[in-house]
């Protein structure tokens, strides 16, 4: 039997700053991608709804969780601070970016 296919998301998303304690980065996943995942991984979400993903953008891959965001109605994808060392990224660059989920 041939190994399930990996569930892919490839997006272009703005790097934006949270404006509370601890200077997280994030990229905000599309609506119709959220809605999608949270289909999908609906029976291994934490009980936070945090889903496990493998993340990639350019040729760093790291896996991490996506978070869902109800303001958003989106999940975030946290961006660490080695991950935005080593590709350059800065608050307000759009990058591309690709994320496999781990169910």
């Amino acid at each position: 039997m041939p190994a399930p296919t990996p569930h892919r998301y490839k997006t272009r998303s703005k790097v934006w700053l949270y404006d509370g304690p601890g200077a997280w980065h994030f990229i905000t996943l599309s609506g119709e991608q959220s809605s999608e995942i949270a289909c999908l991984a609906a029976h291994s979400r934490s009980a936070w709804g945090s889903i496990r993903v493998t993340a990639t953008i350019g040729r760093t891959s790291w896996k991490t969780s996506i978070f869902p965001d109800k303001k958003r109605g989106a999940y975030l994808l946290p961006l660490k601070a080695a991950v935005r060392t080593k590709e350059k990224i800065e608050p307000g660059n759009t990058v591309a970016v690709t994320i496999e989920l781990l169910t």
